[in-house]
């Protein structure tokens, strides 16, 4: 498991390969992703249970 040394390495390559304003759109599209793939798994349990 990677230890914090690691992991602010990382996040450093990836703001320097990405920039900060791509960061932030990255986060906001995987978060809706996110959200609609729990809305529709959600949708699936309810259809089942019918």
């Amino acid at each position: 498991m990677p230890g914090i040394k690691e992991l602010l390495v990382i996040l450093l390559v990836v703001l320097i390969i990405f920039g900060a304003g791509k960061l932030k759109t990255i986060g906001k599209d995987l978060g809706v992703a996110i959200k609609n793939f729990k809305d529709g798994m959600s949708d699936a349990e309810k259809k089942n249970k019918k």
